[in-house]
């Protein structure tokens, strides 16, 4: 394959779809659909994930309801198979707690017309200072 010409586009659409439905906690198991059942892998703060189902177990575990997103960058690269690599920098705030920068890298693959998401890390930015 070749490298996609709309990556830019594709990553900042990507980006604003997933978590559309991320943030809305009804929408949430539908993030399955974005996920591939045997190949995707999440890394979400340090924690291991593959498979779709472990992966939407995991997210739809998580017990927060209110979020307060601010994307500051959504910087893509075209890949050499056609996918596209998506890192996102942001600001989160969950329920009552306290704003946290945050990281968030994505793969996307390409099947047939449309992409799944490969690969998949998030991590709050937050240091230990100790």
């Amino acid at each position: 394959m070749t490298l996609n010409p709309a990556y830019e586009a594709i990553g900042k659409g990507f980006v604003q779809q997933y978590y559309a439905i991320f943030d809305d906690p009804a929408q949430r198991p539908n993030l399955i659909n974005m996920y591939n059942t045997e190949t995707s892998f999440m890394t979400f703060e340090g924690q291991q994930i593959q498979g779709a189902v472990k992966i939407m177990e995991k997210l739809t575990s998580l017990s927060f309801q209110k979020i307060n997103r601010i994307i500051t960058a959504v910087d893509s690269q075209p890949m050499f198979d056609g996918g596209v690599l998506i890192n996102v920098l942001g600001r989160l705030q969950t329920d009552e707690d306290p704003p946290h920068a945050y990281l968030q890298t994505f793969v996307l693959k390409p099947i047939g017309a449309s992409f799944y998401v490969q690969h998949d890390l998030f991590r709050l930015a937050l240091h230990d200072t100790v």
